[in-house]
């Protein structure tokens, strides 16, 4: 790259967009808008063809001391650059989702999501602790902005809901974060992935990091703000919230717990694991009975970052590996999943599943899309789903059968909900004449659904593309991890032992 600071370039220009549209009126804000995102995903391209697969870690580096003890330091890896290209991915098309829908305080509305890009990308970019803080804190502004001002009827309540939720477990994290930097020396986040912490600090740094991470995921059971936002936000909000902002809970755990106290990781591990098992299964059931489409696919949400949870506490390579591809495949195709949400309920005005029915007679390529993303979200073999599935339990199975089987069951829990929404919504009789009378795709919602559709069968069919990036690192994270490995159950349920007791026995056979 020549020395260009691309990533500082990926936050520029989003800025510069986010003050101009609230200078501008509605028309020429959009546009703004739009061309800012598209900039930012081009550079995200050349940021991704000059990644040096193989190479250093951590690439891009930029830093810059601004005062004692703060430094404006910016760089990536390749689980980075993967959550990176996912926010500039989505960020056109959640603006092309509200070109029409937004007609009240357009240059606010588009200013706050180009805002919310800046953010995002800094938190996956940042190299030290307090600059990931910030963007990590600040990201929650405009969400709530965008919740509270452009929602449905009850957006005051799920607005703070969503706010209060999400600070109050990060002002522990603030806490643990200023301990981490006097006891190491560095704020850099680098460094403190290497740093050897005491085991005993590392349980209450542990615990006050997850008070943080777990709400954003959001685990059971913190995860009661996730439907009251999903259902009062916008369409282009709720995909920006499903796509990434539910991916920060998952990058922390990755980039700072996992790495930071292997230790503390290993010993709650059954706590990780058991809580992911309750979330898969039970979100489903939730789900199997709700009435609300976009309710129905945000308990879907905390099923699938179950599935996530539980592959990066099992503590080896297919597990991680799972996690990450499940974080990628869920922003797009939930993501999709609520942008087919936004379709109808722009036609009829309403998310009631009981309102429809019959409609792939008068829209049948909507219908086409919404089953291929569907069926992306069941885990369907050449769908991104069935790849990150497959990782996860694979990387399950080696640390616990009976936590692999319980996700399993999830699974198919996830088949029914999803199978039940479309087969209501699509197929039977049209009971309903405004529903019947329901045009099909427009070609500006083709533009929104085709680009996901496209890179969701391109995840699927050829993942190597988007693991090979993070390979190297996620085999870094594994080796430190592997001190600390906590023993399996796999084998001792299949009458084996544990690598324990394997151990042992050979011992004594000396």
């Amino acid at each position: 790259m020549g020395g260009f600071p691309i990533l500082s370039a990926m936050l520029l220009v989003p800025l510069v967009g986010a003050i101009a549209c609230l200078f501008s009126e509605a028309k020429t804000a959009r546009v703004i808008a739009l061309i800012a995102t598209l900039v930012d995903l081009a550079l995200g391209i050349v940021l991704w063809m000059n990644f040096d697969v193989g190479g250093a870690q951590w690439q891009f580096t930029e830093r810059a001391s601004l005062f004692a003890g703060f430094d404006y330091a910016l760089g990536i890896d390749g689980i980075a650059l993967m959550l990176i290209m996912l926010s500039v991915f989505l960020m056109p098309v959640c603006i092309g989702a509200s070109w029409d829908s937004i007609t009240k305080r357009v240059g606010e509305y588009m200013s706050a999501f180009l805002l919310m890009e800046v953010l995002m990308i800094g938190v996956f970019a940042a190299q030290d602790i307090l600059l990931f803080y910030i963007f990590f804190e600040a990201g929650l502004i405009p969400m709530y902005l965008i919740i509270g001002i452009w929602g449905g009827d009850n957006r005051i309540y799920a607005s703070y809901k969503f706010f209060l939720y999400t600070l109050l477990g990060s002002v522990v994290m603030l806490i643990a974060m200023l301990w981490m930097v006097i006891e190491a020396g560095t704020s850099s986040v680098p460094a403190l992935m290497v740093y050897d912490f005491p085991p005993e600090a590392q349980t209450w740094l542990w615990l006050a990091f997850f008070a943080s991470f777990a709400v954003k995921m959001p685990m059971w059971p913190v995860h009661t703000w996730l439907p009251d936002a999903h259902v009062q936000a916008p369409t282009a909000g709720s995909v920006i919230l499903a796509g990434v902002l539910l991916k920060l809970g998952g990058y922390g755990m990755i980039r700072f717990s996992l790495p930071m106290f292997p230790e503390a990781s290993a010993q709650f591990m059954w706590l990780v694991l058991g809580l992911s098992m309750v979330a898969v299964v039970v979100t489903s059931l939730i789900a199997l009975v709700q009435r609300d489409m976009k309710k129905l696919i945000a308990y879907s949400s905390v099923a699938h970052m179950g599935i996530v949870t539980a592959g990066l506490f099992a503590f080896n390579t297919q597990g991680l590996e799972g996690a990450m591809v499940m974080m990628l495949s869920h922003g797009l195709v939930s993501g999709a999943l609520f942008l087919c949400v936004g379709v109808i309920y722009d036609r009829l005005h309403t998310r009631e599943i009981s309102r429809y029915g019959g409609i792939a007679i008068n829209m049948p390529a909507y219908a086409a899309v919404f089953l291929f993303f569907t069926m992306a979200s069941i885990g369907l073999p050449g769908t991104s789903g069935f790849v990150a599935e497959f990782l996860s339990l694979a990387g399950v199975y080696q640390i616990s059968s009976w936590a692999a089987f319980v996700c399993t069951t999830g699974i198919i829990l996830g088949a029914a909900y999803m199978l039940y929404l479309y087969r209501r919504v699509a197929f039977g009789p049209q009971v309903n004449a405004d529903a019947a009378a329901m045009p099909d795709l427009s070609m500006r919602e083709y533009l929104l659904l085709v680009p996901i559709a496209l890179a969701a069968l391109w995840m699927g069919v050829y993942p190597e593309s988007f693991l090979a990036p993070m390979r190297q690192d996620i085999a870094v994270l594994d080796a430190r991890l592997s001190r600390a490995a906590p023993e399996s159950d796999a084998h001792f349920v299949m009458g084996e032992g544990t690598p324990a007791q394997e151990a042992h026995a050979e011992g004594e056979a000396h």
